[in-house]
């Protein structure tokens, strides 16, 4: 039992942790757009971030002020493997 309240509250942490790096949080400007990395963290975040923007309609799933080729590529990167679509390698299982 204590595992599980343990469990619970070290993930209530890690979820209001991350929600303070979501798109849309005005971290990013005109004058300093979210880059590459940020692009990676914040398609990391896409899943949180689609649930929060239920609720808050400031927050996007997408950063607007991004520096164009290289935000949208690492977003889409952290977004594909998620899904494990960069494995160059997958196990083939025998039936």
């Amino acid at each position: 039992m204590k595992n599980k309240i343990l469990f619970l509250v070290v993930s209530l942490f890690v979820l209001v942790a991350l929600s303070g790096c979501i798109p849309g949080d005005a971290t990013s400007s005109v004058a300093h757009p979210a880059g590459f990395f940020w692009g990676i963290w914040h398609g990391w975040l896409a899943p949180l971030t689609l649930i929060i923007s239920i609720f808050d309609k400031n927050i996007h799933i997408y950063e607007v002020a991004n520096s164009g080729f290289w935000y949208d590529l690492g977003y889409y990167m952290a977004i594909i493997s998620g899904f494990g679509g960069l494995s160059f390698y997958r196990k083939k299982h025998r039936n």
